[in-house]
């Protein structure tokens, strides 16, 4: 006996619910004819994921139900065929003063035109950017249904991080774990899902199938490299990362038992860690872009090395056709500033263009000066100067239909070196969650790949090896105003990602000074993040849904719960 399962590792548009439904249906009609008869889709499939707040509208649901229906029907005629399709399930009983929620996060177990049985996830995430149980109410039951003579036990996502919901499957007869997935993407996921999911076959002595979800959605990402795991834990099928395909395994019974045939070929060549980042940049722009409707791109190219790899990325996401570089000199910018940004447009062949500062600079001064009279310049002409380019920006925009790439790493996020509707106006930001030491690591592994066939080594040289600047006064480098690089971002790793304490970094031999320092820039400067653009999440902590600080807070670590 042998089955050959269908992994539909899908990119789902949020609240398509009818592009959703015939894409599981082409899917399943593909995989019917390649031989297999259970399709497995990811969690939510039918809705995309996550639809936040539109879980909480009746219409959603409905529009959700009559999907699941048409899949149903659409599929009526394809004999012995199972297909699994995630989607939200139930409602709310409302009285005049309370509402009692029933929705749960479900999956429904589909064959020749019928709903055979429907799961509601047990295990709802609360924590990072999960907000599931704001939307669900947990499952209470076991599904085990049966495909072309083997019983499969249905887990969704969370479930299999937990011993209950598997050890109740395989006590309820499963003879396979098929686990359906949103995992959100950060560096190391990968790995991290693979190895707990191995110790989940080898706990309930059970092969595993996991069916993952691909693609952009707003600031998540979703990395799909779906999988099959043998009851011992080792991998048996590994699909593409970052590629949305049907891939399949197969299992057959061995003396009683269910495991997968495996063949090398059956298992994606292991990629590194700066490709999938690359590829998780690549995905969450096209996606944003694509799914939003957008025709295009522009971005400020200024000749320094965030707008360079911003660019890169944004070519090899969308192709040079719809990427506009503006380069906007201000009398502080230097000259190889402008050769460095004029080379790497003619190296991506993007439409460049320079819009010259000076004079609007010299205006906006001149219209201020009385107000000013008796002042020395300080960071207000450094900031006016980003908020002319940014208003620049903001126009062709609006004229021309594109959205505005944002440049600014995590360590500027963070430590509040960006300027309000300056050099952080714009609809898309691409790098804010890549430290800054991370920027110039993955600009020099692209200018040594060319993973998207655009141009090899598409930055210059120059531009990851001079002093980072913002060049907006005489002689200016970024360490002016901040620590170096290597040491702000080992700090930014500690306290912000991984939540250790001033003591606990001070311990492991950061100056306590400089600790403290970037301690409070943090702090005072959750006004200007809550202000930032969305964009693309690639750590397990971003600035957004995973940070959630008071922007007016007393607390500080440092001397106490309450200081000036």
């Amino acid at each position: 006996m042998t089955l050959k399962i269908a992994i539909a590792q899908c990119n789902f548009v949020v609240g398509d619910t009818a592009g959703n439904a015939r894409k599981i249906i082409e899917a399943a009609r593909g995989a019917y004819d390649e031989g297999a008869r259970l399709l497995l889709t990811p969690e939510l499939s039918i809705c995309g994921y996550a639809a936040e707040d539109l879980f909480l509208r009746p219409a959603f649901i409905e529009a959700c139900d009559g999907a699941v229906k048409t899949v149903a029907s659409e599929l009526a005629g394809l004999a012995g065929m199972t297909v699994v399709v995630g989607h939200p399930s139930g409602g709310s009983l409302r009285s005049r003063s309370v509402a009692v929620q029933l929705r749960h996060n479900a999956a429904s177990v589909i064959r020749e035109g019928r709903i055979l049985d429907t799961y509601a996830k047990r295990e709802l995430p609360n924590y990072q950017v999960f907000d599931e149980r704001r939307y669900f109410t947990p499952g209470q039951g076991v599904c085990v249904f049966e495909a072309d003579g083997v019983r499969v036990g249905l887990l969704i996502c969370e479930d299999a991080w937990f011993d209950a919901p598997a050890q109740l499957a395989k006590d309820a007869g499963a003879e396979l774990l098929a686990v359906i997935n949103a995992s959100p993407y950060h560096v190391g996921k990968e790995g991290e899902r693979i190895a707990r999911m191995a110790d989940r076959a080898r706990h309930v002595d059970l092969p595993l199938v996991y069916a993952h979800l691909v693609g952009g959605q707003d600031e998540v990402v979703f990395d799909g490299a779906s999988f099959a795991l043998q009851a011992d834990g080792t991998l048996a099928m590994q699909a593409e990362s970052f590629r949305e395909k049907v891939a399949f395994a197969q299992i057959e019974r061995v003396q009683g038992a269910i495991r997968f045939t495996a063949e090398p070929s059956a298992i994606a060549a292991p990629r590194e860690a700066e490709a999938q980042l690359w590829d998780a940049l690549v995905v969450g722009v096209r996606d944003y872009i694509g799914k939003n409707g957008f025709p295009g791109v522009l971005l400020g190219l200024s000749g320094g090395i965030d707008s360079a790899l911003v660019l890169a990325v944004a070519v090899d996401a969308l192709g040079k056709d719809k990427v506009r570089a503006v380069m906007m000199p201000s009398p502080y910018t230097a000259d190889i500033s402008w050769i460095d940004a004029r080379d790497m447009a003619a190296r991506l062949g993007v439409r460049y263009d320079e819009i010259s500062i000076k004079h609007t600079f010299e205006s906006f001064k001149s219209a201020l000066a009385d107000e000013f009279r008796g002042r020395a310049e300080d960071t207000t002409e450094e900031n006016l100067q980003a908020r002319i380019r940014g208003t620049l920006l903001m126009a062709l925009s609006n004229k021309f239909g594109s959205i505005v790439l944002t440049t600014g790493n995590k360590s500027e996020m963070a430590t509040g070196y960006c300027t309000l509707y300056g050099d952080m106006a714009g609809g898309f930001a691409v790098i804010k969650d890549l430290l800054k030491t991370t920027v110039f690591a993955l600009a020099r592994w692209r200018n040594a790949h060319d993973p998207y066939g655009t141009g090899a080594a598409p930055i210059p040289e120059r531009i990851i090896t001079r002093p980072p600047s913002a060049e907006l006064r005489p002689d200016q480098t970024d360490q002016d105003s901040l620590p170096p690089y290597d040491i702000l971002d080992g700090i930014l790793a500690r306290y912000m990602q991984d939540d250790e304490s001033v003591a606990e970094i001070v311990a492991a031999g950061y100056d306590r000074a400089v600790v403290e320092r970037v301690a409070r820039l943090i702090k005072i400067n959750e006004y200007k993040r809550r202000q930032a653009p969305v964009g693309i999440r690639v750590t397990h902590r971003s600035f957004g849904k995973d940070w959630r600080y008071p922007i007016t807070s007393k607390f500080n670590e440092t001397a106490g719960s309450t200081t000036a």
